[in-house]
């Protein structure tokens, strides 16, 4: 299967709080194409967040709301009971929360992506995904949302382009998978790789439209943009080594929309 052409390489970044920092931002953001912004729900604060959006524009990177459940002390990836009109009124806060910053340093919004447990529950409740569309597509018309790649995406895909939006379909190269598609539960062994040259592995198989399952199965992806969590302790040298795999492999990295993505297929 050949290789997709200009691959986007983001990261979820911006996420250090107060007198706690996470993640390595100023050594992360010159690898990437584009960034995923916390917001100050599930990481991330005021300072942090100008901060980081004057980084990313320093950079030219396409930046990302990256919007999640009101859960600090979680990191956002614990299950809340969040309503429909919950996950709409809090995607708002948060996303009107970045335009103030975009504004003051002249930056666009290139796209929107779902955190943690939020990200699973939107792409699995119907309610849920149709409110989350609704709030991106109502302050940003025609935006792109990222998707998780692979079956497991179609319905919020849909639900997505239904709304209007763009589809950018993301895949996980430090993350595993299980068979169905999804990604696996950060409480299995071997559901976040720290390997890098590992990981640039699997990047390179993601952009041929494929990934190997936790269970040893193949599962087809078609894949836009490839995510490394800025929390990972090695998330600068996964880029790095994504960046080398590449090369080696005559594969550029560029910003979505700067190359032949097919955001609406």
């Amino acid at each position: 299967m050949p290789y997709a052409k200009g691959m986007d390489l983001n990261a979820d970044a911006g996420e250090s709080f107060g007198h706690w920092p996470l993640g390595n931002d100023e050594a992360l953001f010159p690898l990437l194409t584009s960034v995923n912004l916390a917001l100050g729900f599930h990481a991330g604060d005021p300072l942090t967040l100008h901060a980081a959006v004057k980084r990313a524009a320093q950079h030219g990177l396409g930046i990302g709301a990256h919007p999640g459940y009101p859960d600090l002390v979680g990191f956002g990836r614990r299950a809340m009971a969040l309503s429909a009109a919950d996950i709409y009124a809090s995607t708002v806060y948060q996303l009107g929360a970045l335009q103030g910053f975009l504004n003051i340093e002249g930056a666009a919004l290139q796209h929107v992506k779902p955190h943690g447990a939020m990200h699973g529950q939107i792409h699995e409740q119907v309610d849920a995904g149709e409110a989350f569309c609704e709030a991106v597509s109502q302050l940003y018309p025609g935006t792109r949302l990222m998707v998780l790649a692979g079956p497991a995406g179609e319905q919020l895909a849909q639900q997505a382009q239904a709304a209007g939006l763009r589809v950018a379909r993301e895949a996980f190269p430090e993350r595993a998978y299980t068979a169905d598609g999804k990604l696996a539960s950060r409480q299995l062994p071997g559901s976040s790789i720290h390997d890098p040259q590992q990981a640039a592995q699997r990047a390179l198989a993601m952009a041929r439209g494929e990934v190997v399952s936790l269970e040893g199965q193949l599962v087809a992806l078609k894949v836009d943009t490839l995510c490394i969590h800025g929390d990972n302790p090695v998330a600068v040298d996964i880029a790095r080594a994504i960046h080398e795999a590449f090369d080696a492999a005559g594969l550029t990295l560029s910003r979505l929309g700067a190359s032949r993505l097919g955001l609406d297929a």
